[in-house]
């Protein structure tokens, strides 16, 4: 009985071996589709995910990973011990919840504006107008601050001049510096993410709109019982998926922005990790900081998916 049991199983597996591929040759056309991305994450995401071990060697180029001296967790005691960490923390994460706070809802709100619009020729120029920012270069947005900003000159500092008769020294000021970056996040990104939340939106059922409208509900009630509900998934994931990536400010915008003036504030963990891993040499302390930056991403995003969904909301896991 028991060799007849085994077979029965064996068979099975077979059976459901073969029919797994025979659906993947069905829809083979799908997975080839899907090989560009998979090879990028593949050689730019996950193979070089072992040179992290350099975070636990004092690394040379010249002896290389396999003949660098090891360390252990020398790097990481080194880094919070190091004054600079508390500093660097609190600026990373000021700017991080900054971000949180005002960009994040910023692509929503604007999705449910444009969703509002019932002429499609304007609708459609008004997404053009606002996906615009999102292709420009962050050298570009940071010249166009500089036009704008700078004084002895520029256009905005010229209006306040002539409004309460001074100019705000926005580009040096550590004062403004965080929000003129979190304003330029919200004028370059804005637009492109209000395309998943409009996606989101389009799948809406319109009968519900319908059923809404004849039981009196008028246009903030449509939106509060019927648009915010289809957004709630879809906000849920990408607020997980923001939090993974916590203290991840952004190298370039920050390095373009920053200068001896604000650096009090300019200073994060981005730009840490570039002065000492490029600039001083030091690629073991500066891969340890990175690492740290990536456990905490993790740890963020686990812990948010747990919450959505003891919250009765999906989750990533």
């Amino acid at each position: 009985m028991a060799n007849v049991h085994d077979n029965t199983l064996e068979r099975t597996a077979a059976k459901s071996k073969k029919g797994k591929w025979n659906q993947i040759l069905k829809e083979k056309w799908l997975y080839l589709m899907v090989l560009p991305g998979l090879a990028y994450f593949l050689i730019f995401k996950y193979f070089p995910m072992w040179g992290i071990v350099i975070a636990f060697q004092d690394y040379s180029p010249f002896l290389g990973v396999f003949g660098s001296e090891w360390v252990g967790f020398e790097h990481f005691q080194y880094f919070f011990s190091n004054p600079d960490f508390l500093r660097l923390l609190r600026n990373t994460f000021i700017l991080a919840l900054y971000d949180l706070v005002f960009f994040f809802p910023a692509p929503i709100i604007l999705a449910l504006m444009l969703n509002e619009i019932r002429i499609s020729i304007y609708k459609r120029a008004l997404q053009t107008m606002v996906y615009v920012p999102h292709f420009m270069s962050w050298v570009i947005i940071a010249s166009i601050s500089y036009v704008f900003l700078t004084t002895g000159g520029g256009v905005v500092n010229d209006l306040i001049a002539k409004l309460i008769g001074q100019e705000i020294n926005f580009l040096s000021s550590p004062e403004w510096f965080r929000p003129m970056i979190i304003g330029q996040i919200i004028w370059k990104e804005t637009g492109w993410g209000t395309v998943i939340f409009l996606a989101a939106l389009a799948s809406v059922d319109q009968e519900q709109y319908e059923a809404a409208i004849v039981d009196g509900a008028g246009r903030f009630r449509r939106l509060w019982h019927v648009t915010l509900p289809a957004l709630r998934s879809t906000i849920v994931i990408l607020l997980i998926l923001r939090l993974g990536n916590f203290l991840d400010t952004g190298f370039q915008q920050i390095y373009l922005m920053s200068n001896s003036l604000n650096r009090s504030v300019a200073d994060v963990f981005d730009t840490y990790v570039y002065f000492v891993g490029i600039t001083e040499g030091a690629f073991s302390y500066s891969t340890a900081v990175g690492l740290f930056k990536s456990v905490v991403g993790i740890v963020l995003i686990v812990g948010a998916d747990r919450i959505a969904k003891k919250l009765g909301q999906g989750g990533l896991f």
